[in-house]
């Protein structure tokens, strides 16, 4: 063991770690002693009163002392998954303990020798028995422990497989008593911690590890490392800001005649918060610095024709614009919107995609054409085409602009830190002006965590011809009064989406529930067979060639396609007026704003759109939020309630984000991320560089690269 263990010390100097256990570690990202301090438990146990065997109950959760005999590990039959089973037995009876996944419990049980186990109580062929009991003696008694008590908490870590908790227990010992007290350098300044009253760092690890109490000291060190998190992540990005705003950028002249003219030629009134928007972006583009500016609307609300008026602006004064979005299918449907609504101007639009480019208007004058890339590239950097359209593309080292003035992301969540760096590097010595689009519903703790490098604007309206999504929860033996409210829609000339889980048939070996997912290429022959056979039935998901989603998709615009059965690449952006109706399958499977996205495709016209949502589950918990998406007035109601029911980790995208579940505890409190924010933005008022703080300086920077990669 080192005489100096710091955090940072590799956890095989201080614990005997065999090859598996180095390789699972490895996958968890346990390096070092910090990252093992920073796994922490994800509940504990408190131990309840002595209850005698002959006084249990099924369905109690009770603490029994006995002696332990006929200690048995053996493999299901089925399955051939470890079960060890044991007796205990005290004065007033006996009672079978039986522990699944868990064959060093069998190893490590001593017949005769008496234990304190704690866990729920069941019952099987009126026998009662203990499930996966916690056994206090396991820890109270073993080598390393003596300052544990039976009436102790007792911290359950996450399991994975060949690392149980009881190891985690142990490993977290040893390497909190290997610790001096001046390995704990605190990167939070005191006088942060004494205004939100939390405990130094030391302090934290030893109570959140080895709390005396169940409640209020690991409440307060989890409240440590919540707002701990937060307030990394806030730094990092306002000191992604703070460069950005010191960059030298593309200053545009105020120009209200000509942006009234290009809002006067859209085909359909603006609404208010529209209106809104746009005159915050032109405000923006005529300051000094680049714009970084996120706007937020529900799905329908009209962002693309704001960051049209940006782009407009920008390119009649003699600059480029570029717009990545993050597939193929919307990156063409914006390249035919944008080519119709400045065809006006006769503005040179291309398109650039892993699989093609185009040019609009055509050498004839009307229309697109397909050109080569090469010819693309060449255009581009000579600025003979003002407007690219694009997916990941646009990123590729090849691609170069003249006079590159503004970026536009399209669900920029879907792209990395560095790919949305790399395109605002395009502009030839300097920044250009970046706004950001989302339509993913995102609670408010979250985007002003994760953009805190960002101003924010929400489109919070509809345009006023939209009408409310009529949706449905449709069991089973429904599914025919669905199937005939389709018809009914797609007689009417209208058409209609049906969404599946999966490509193809679940394969032997997959769980059950994968088997039994609705798959798209069954469901689309089912559906032209038996259910739709007077019309026409398309397949569209993302394993097709870029030239066979093309034809689908265009053949759905056209109406030639009546009813798509799809995966959820049409989740995002796809814009089809006429369709009215969506099907989804399995819809339990989806998460909530992903379900909203897909709700959002049939809101797109004057017709009243309806969802059908298809689930098999019986689980009260997929109920529950099934009926909140069916109630949810819209994106941002749904996202707080996402948030509030799902718990930690679960929101969904949540993991992409890159915060803990511990971090997302924090997002549900407004008021602590609120107080990161301002001290985050205090310290650096400051100290600017944060030179008076160099460990708070490598946890900033380091926040803001791993997150939202």
């Amino acid at each position: 063991m080192e005489k100096h263990a710091g955090m940072d010390t590799p956890l095989s100097a201080l614990l005997r770690l065999t090859t598996k256990q180095r390789q699972t570690l490895l996958k968890l990202g346990i390096l070092t002693t910090e990252d093992l301090l920073r796994y922490f438990p994800h509940r504990y146990e408190t131990p309840a009163p002595l209850t005698p065997i002959a006084e249990l109950a099924k369905g109690a959760r009770a603490t029994m002392r006995g002696r332990i005999s006929a200690i048995k590990t053996e493999k299901t039959w089925r399955k051939k998954l470890p079960v060890t089973r044991a007796r205990l037995q005290d004065h007033t009876g006996a009672i079978m303990l039986i522990w699944f996944h868990q064959p060093y419990v069998g190893r490590m049980l001593r017949d005769g020798a008496v234990y304190t186990v704690s866990g729920a109580i069941g019952v099987r062929n009126k026998t009662l028995y203990c499930s996966n009991p916690v056994l206090q003696h396991q820890y109270a008694s073993a080598r390393g422990a003596e300052n544990v008590s039976e009436t102790n908490p007792v911290p359950i870590y996450p399991e994975t497989k060949g690392l149980s908790s009881r190891w985690f227990y142990f490993a977290v010992r040893k390497v909190l008593a290997a610790l001096p007290d001046t390995a704990f350098v605190d990167p939070i300044p005191e006088d942060i911690r004494s205004r939100y009253r939390l405990p130094a760092l030391r302090q934290a690890f030893f109570v959140i590890h080895m709390p005396h109490s169940a409640t209020r000291a690991a409440e307060a060190a989890r409240k440590r490392f919540a707002f701990e998190e937060i307030f990394y992540i806030q730094l990092g990005r306002m000191q992604l800001r703070r460069m950005r705003d010191e960059q030298e950028t593309f200053a545009l002249q105020k120009n209200p005649e000509a942006l009234r003219a290009f809002v006067s030629s859209l085909p359909f009134p603006l609404t208010s918060a529209q209106e809104r928007a746009i005159l915050h972006i032109q405000a923006d583009l005529t300051k000094p610095r680049p714009m970084s500016r996120l706007l937020e609307g529900d799905v329908g609300s009209g962002k693309t024709v704001v960051a049209l008026a940006a782009a407009h602006s920008a390119i009649q004064q003699g600059y480029q614009v570029a717009y990545m979005a993050p597939t193929e299918v919307l990156a063409r449907q914006h390249f035919a919107t944008i080519s119709a609504l400045f065809r006006p101007y006769r503005i040179p639009v291309g398109l650039i995609t892993s699989s093609e480019c185009k040019k609009f208007p055509a050498k004839s004058g009307a229309g697109s054409t397909h050109i080569s890339k090469a010819q693309l590239l060449k255009w581009t950097e000579e600025h003979a085409i003002n407007f690219v359209v694009g997916t990941h593309a646009l990123i590729q080292e090849n691609v170069r602009f003249k006079r590159l003035a503004l970026v536009v992301i399209d669900e920029q969540h879907r792209f990395g830190v560095n790919q949305r760096f790399s395109l605002t590097q395009k502009a030839a010595g300097r920044m250009p002006h970046l706004l950001s689009m989302t339509a993913t519903p995102i609670p408010r703790t979250l985007a002003l965590t994760i953009y805190g490098d960002l101003d924010l604007t929400l489109l919070d309206e509809l345009p006023p011809e939209r009408k409310r999504t009529i949706t449905e929860i449709v069991p089973p033996h429904q599914r025919e009064k669905a199937y005939q409210r389709m018809r009914e829609e797609l007689a009417a000339g209208r058409q209609a989406y049906v969404i599946c889980p999966r490509i193809l048939q679940g394969k032997l070996g997959e769980d059950l529930l994968a088997l039994a997912a609705k798959n798209v290429t069954d469901e689309r022959e089912r559906l032209q067979r038996d259910v739709f056979p007077n019309w026409r039935v398309g397949m569209l998901h993302g394993n097709m060639r870029p030239k066979e989603k093309e034809e689908v998709m265009d053949a759905f615009y056209s109406g030639k396609t009546h009813v798509l059965v799809a995966t959820s690449v049409i989740e995002v952006g796809v814009d089809v007026p006429n369709a009215t109706v969506i099907v989804i399958e399995g819809a339990d499977r989806f998460g909530l704003a992903q379900l909203h996205q897909l709700r959002g495709r049939v809101a797109r016209s004057s017709f009243t759109p309806y969802c059908f949502v298809f689930t098999e589950s019986q689980s009260a918990a997929a109920m529950q939020r099934l009926r909140a998406f069916r109630n949810a007035e819209n994106g941002f109601a749904l996202a707080e309630y996402d948030l509030e029911l799902r718990g930690p980790g679960e929101l969904s995208g949540a993991k992409q984000w890159g915060i803990s579940d511990l971090g997302m505890e924090a997002l549900k409190n407004i008021k602590m991320v609120e107080a990161a924010r301002l001290e985050a933005r205090r310290l650096l008022e400051e100290d600017p560089t944060l030179a008076q703080h160099s460990k708070l300086c490598e946890r900033a920077t380091l926040a803001s690269m791993l997150h939202f990669e």
